[in-house]
C-alpha cells in the first residue's frame, strides 16, 4: 500500500534549512532565511508547539526569532540550547518556555510572540490550543563565536556531545573545532579534510567522525587520524573517488543498551545521465568495520537522520523525496517521491520521549522533513503488524505435530 502524502505541518516566510525536536517538549524548532542584506527576505529561528488535535498531529507557531542578517544553515539542540551555523559563526542561544498570563493579562504591554499564533496540520480546535491560552517562548542570545575562515567561510556542521559539555564544529575551511560549552573556549583545532566537512558525529571514548568532500571518512581521537573509513572495499568494480561522503550520524543499537553503530550515506561525486545508486553503510561503532552496505535509490541523498532507538533512518534527497528506511536491514519502508518538490535540507524524528509516544497516535515512527520551498512536512509510519510470540510458538508447535504425523503416515512405524 502507497504511504499516504505527507502532511504540510507549517510553512515559514523564507527557506527552511533544519529542523531539530525538543527530546522533552512537544516543541519542533525550524530555522532558515533568504540573506535579509540582499534579498530582504527575513531571516529567523521559528518555534513550533506540536500537539494530537482531533486524532492528527498539529503544529502552533509560538514564536519568531529574528535573526537579523545572518540565515541558521545548520542547528544542534542541548536541552534549551541552540548553537546555530549561521555564516562563518555559531550563534549560541538559550530559549525558555513562560506560561501564558491570567486572562485580561495579555496585550496590555504589547509584548509577546511575534505575529498571531498559526496552526498547520489536520486538527481542528482555535489557536490557543486545548488549554485556550498560548504559552510564550523567550529567547536569549548567550554568544556568538567564529567558526570558519575560509573566503568563502560557512559553518556547515555543529554537533554537541551527548552530555552537552562539548560542541563540534566544521564547515567551508576543512578544519575541525572543538569548543567546551557553555565557556565556549577552544580546546582543539585542526585541518580534517582538503576541502569543506559536510557533517560530524560525536562517537564513543572521544572519538569524532567527519565527513569531507575530499572522498574521506575520518575518525579521530583528538588531532590522531584512528582510521579512515574504506565502505567499498568488499565492493569490487568502485573507484575509489567514484562517491564520496555526504552525511554520518551515531545511532544506537535496539535491544543492546549502551552499543552504537555508525551509519554513513556515499553518494555520486559526479553526475551522470543514468545516475548510479547512492549507498548506505552500517558501521560497528567501536572496530569501525562496515557491516552492511546497500543501495538506497538513484536521487542524491542530501540529508540522514536516526530514531532514538536506533531503529529507523530519515533519508532527504536534492529532489525532494523523503524515506524512511530499517536500521537493522537498511531496507525501505516508507517513500514519497517529490515530497516537497525541491532539496530537502534536513529530516528530524518525533522523539521517543513520552511527550513524542504521546505525538504519534498510535503511529510506529513520525519523521519531521524541511525544505527549500519553506515548507516542514510530516511522514507518518504506520505500525508494522505483527503476530504474538505466544501465537508464532502454538504454530511452531502445530507444524512439529504436523511433520510427525505425516511421517508416521508415510513410513508406518516411525514412532
Amino acid at each position: 500500500m502507497a504511504p499516504r502524502r505527507p502532511a504540510e505541518l507549517y510553512r515559514a516566510p523564507f527557506p527552511l534549512y533544519t529542523v531539530r525536536l525538543h527530546p522533552r517538549r512537544p516543541l519542533a524548532i525550524t530555522a532558515g532565511g533568504g540573506g535579509a542584506a540582499k534579498t530582504g527576505i527575513r531571516n529567523g529561528v521559528h518555534f513550533l508547539q506540536l500537539e494530537q488535535i482531533g486524532g492528527q498531529l498539529s503544529a502552533s507557531l509560538l514564536h519568531c526569532h529574528d535573526t537579523e542578517t545572518r540565515a541558521t544553515m545548520t542547528m544542534a539542540l542541548a536541552g534549551d540550547v541552540i548553537a546555530a551555523g549561521q555564516d562563518n559563526s555559531c550563534h549560541i542561544l538559550r530559549f525558555s518556555l513562560q506560561e501564558p498570563e491570567a486572562p485580561g493579562a495579555a496585550g496590555k504591554d504589547g509584548s509577546g510572540d511575534k505575529g498571531p499564533r498559526r496552526r498547520r496540520g489536520g486538527g481542528g480546535g482555535g489557536a490557543q490550543g486545548a488549554q485556550g491560552r498560548a504559552r510564550e517562548v523567550r529567547v536569549e542570545s548567550l554568544q556568538r563565536v567564529r567558526t570558519d575562515f575560509s573566503p568563502d567561510a560557512l559553518q556547515k556542521a555543529v554537533r554537541f556531545s551527548a552530555d552537552g559539555a562539548l560542541l563540534a564544529t566544521g564547515g567551508a575551511d576543512g578544519f575541525l573545532r572543538l569548543w567546551e560549552f557553555p565557556s565556549m573556549k577552544k580546546t582543539l583545532e585542526f585541518r580534517a579534510h582538503d576541502g569543506e566537512i559536510e557533517d560530524i558525529a560525536l562517537g564513543p571514548d572521544n572519538k569524532v567522525v567527519t565527513a569531507g568532500r575530499d572522498f574521506q571518512c575520518c575518525v579521530w581521537q583528538q588531532d590522531q587520524l584512528v582510521t579512515g573509513l574504506r565502505w567499498h572495499e568488499n565492493l569490487p568494480g568502485i573507484p575509489d573517488k567514484a562517491y564520496r561522503y555526504q552525511a554520518c550520524r551515531f545511532g544506537a543499537v535496539e535491544g543492546s543498551a549502551g552499543a552504537l553503530r555508525l551509519y554513513t550515506v556515499q553518494v555520486p561525486h559526479k553526475r551522470e545521465r543514468r545516475p548510479p545508486p547512492c549507498y548506505l553503510t552500517k558501521w560497528d561503532g567501536k572496530s569501525f568495520l562496515p557491516l552492511l552496505t546497500r543501495p538506497c535509490g538513484s536521487e542524491v541523498v542530501s540529508c540522514l537522520s536516526i530514531s532514538d532507538s536506533g531503529t529507523f533512518l530519515g533519508l532527504g534527497t536534492v529532489t525532494g523525496s523523503v524515506a524512511i528506511h530499517i536500521a537493522f536491514s537498511l531496507q525501505r519502508l516508507y517513500y514519497v517521491k517529490e515530497a516537497h518538490g525541491i532539496v530537502v535540507t534536513d529530516v528530524a524524528f518525533v522523539p521517543e520521549s513520552r511527550p513524542g509516544r504521546e505525538l504519534l497516535g498510535g503511529h510506529e515512527a513520525a519523521l519531521l522533513s524541511v525544505a527549500v520551498d519553506s515548507r516542514c512536512k510530516l511522514h507518518l509510519l504506520p505500525t508494522r503488524r505483527s503476530l504474538p510470540v505466544w501465537l508464532l510458538l502454538l504454530l511452531c508447535a502445530g507444524l512439529i505435530v504436523a511433520t510427525i504425523l505425516l511421517l508416521q503416515l508415510a513410513f508406518p512405524g516411525f514412532l
